[in-house]
């Protein structure tokens, strides 16, 4: 079978795993089995990928990630260093919850910034933006910046991850792409 990847020397990939075409695997990463990687991901230095974990395509995860069980990321998403997810709820060292773990989807498009917090179970929305260093303990919704401890919504970013701001009508353009986004009944949707 012809290996279609980089994977360090000093990275560790367990048989099971699935690994997409022109992923990047740096020094001292894990890939444990069972875990599916699709094409073109980049995977930093110390990441932990654990069983089950599904990513997407074009995926980055910066230096010092676990991405537990219970973890899916979709297409386009981008940890930040040393980013966290938590998979139980409730943990206590001498009570066993394997199998209880609660599932985390981070959507489409969504970037986590360096050094927050996922609390498992908590949807993160398309394109939405967490702050450095948020704890986010609820869903998030699509196109959301959220920020602090705990996470808090802060406004509205583009596609292209600049803030939105919208007029009277509820009318917002990306001032990188000019596509334009409306915010209506407490929600955001690029206009095609």
């Amino acid at each position: 079978m012809e290996k279609n990847f980089y994977a360090h020397e000093t990275s560790v990939i367990d048989d099971g795993c699935v690994i997409g075409n022109g992923c990047r695997i740096w020094h001292f990463t894990h890939l444990m089995t069972g875990c599916e990687l699709g094409e073109n991901c980049n995977l930093g230095q110390n990441v932990v990928v654990s069983p089950g974990v599904k990513l997407g395509r074009n995926v980055k995860v910066q230096n010092n990630v676990s991405i537990y069980t219970g973890v899916i990321c979709e297409d386009d998403v981008f940890l930040g260093p040393s980013m966290v997810f938590t998979n139980v709820v409730n943990p206590r060292s001498a009570v066993i919850r394997r199998g209880e773990y609660s599932a985390t989807i981070v959507k489409r498009g969504a970037s986590i910034g360096a050094n927050a917090t996922i609390v498992c179970g908590h949807n993160i929305g398309e394109f939405s933006f967490i702050g450095a260093g948020a704890v986010v303990t609820r869903a998030v919704p699509a196109y959301a910046l959220v920020v602090g401890n705990p996470a808090r919504q802060i406004g509205w970013m583009s596609e292209f991850g600049h803030r939105l701001n919208f007029d009277q009508a509820g009318f917002a353009i990306c001032p990188e792409s000019n596509e334009k986004y409306q915010l209506k009944e407490g929600m955001v949707k690029k206009i095609v």
